[in-house]
């Protein structure tokens, strides 16, 4: 697609697996239409990571106007809801969302329901039994509908799940009924999600990881080593637990690489089950 097909009047959403070239391609909007360049993606947004996680440059964030990069510190809880409430301000200026995280997309495009924080000790609860008992365990815990709606697999959303119920004494597809309006209905924006050919992709994300390691990911890893704790969603940055197996003596560097690139390789493989899952009706753009 060229980007003068692109409205210049709605907000625009780009989904994509990673690697994809979707930061590329807004940028390249958002030079067009003076646009605000906005981060969707989960990772992005800890100011400990911004090789790793692919941020955008010191150079382009000086270029354009960026937001929701790298404001959130390593120990800082930030969810979907965080990220909502941080993004609702920024709708009053035109804008490009981009990121691969699609929860994000969902939230904004259908709503997120206010559901109250989990406490802190029993988050440590769920989080010792995850290390110790494992998903199944929690999962055979909640409740028929909710287990319904997510998927099993996915070890985040079922601790998630569970402790929503543990919390409330309610459950997460109860919590979800009561969905409000969403700040952006999906007919009310330009929804775009990239879809490379999976070689093409696989290919892309081993030539990154390559030129991650020239430009100082190993640094960034060594500079996370002290206090590192995998059990923090901002240690889930694909690379970061490979680097810092490889500085506590346990890989090499060339085995870490190798199992970083097969990481990412699997996540957008699954970045793309769960677009197709759920992005029927955003507009597909084909690559290369």
């Amino acid at each position: 697609m060229k980007v003068q097909a692109i409205s210049r009047e709605k907000p625009v959403l780009i989904a994509g697996p990673t690697a994809s070239g979707k930061s590329a391609l807004a940028l390249e909007i958002a030079a067009r239409d003076g646009r605000v360049v906005v981060n969707a993606d989960a990772l992005q947004v800890y100011g400990n990571w911004r090789i790793l996680t692919a941020r955008p440059s010191v150079a382009d964030e000086a270029a354009l106007p960026h937001a929701l990069y790298g404001h959130v510190g390593r120990d800082e809880p930030y969810s979907v809801g965080h990220w909502l409430r941080d993004v609702a301000p920024l709708l009053a200026r035109p804008v490009v969302i981009v990121g691969g995280t699609g929860l994000n997309f969902n939230a904004l495009t259908r709503g997120l329901a206010e559901i109250p924080p989990t406490p802190p000790e029993l988050r440590a609860e769920a989080d010792a039994r995850m290390r110790t008992e494992g998903r199944a365990a929690l999962l055979a815990e909640i409740d028929p509908e909710t287990m319904g709606r997510i998927d099993p697999m996915n070890s985040a959303r079922v601790q998630r799940a569970w402790e929503v119920l543990r919390a409330t004494g309610r459950g997460l597809a109860s919590w979800q009924s009561e969905t409000p309006a969403p700040l952006v209905p999906l007919g009310e924006a330009e929804a775009l999600v990239l879809t490379p050919e999976t070689g093409w992709l696989n290919d892309r994300i081993d030539r990154r990881f390559a030129a991650m390691v020239a430009d100082g990911a190993v640094e960034e890893a060594r500079a996370n080593f002290d206090g590192w704790d995998p059990q923090r969603p901002s240690s889930r940055a694909i690379g970061g637990p490979e680097l810092i197996a490889h500085l506590q003596g346990t890989l090499s560097l060339d085995a870490a690489v190798a199992a970083a690139r097969l990481a990412s390789r699997q996540y957008a493989k699954r970045q793309r089950t769960w677009f197709r899952s759920n992005m029927g009706a955003w507009r597909q753009l084909s690559l290369p």
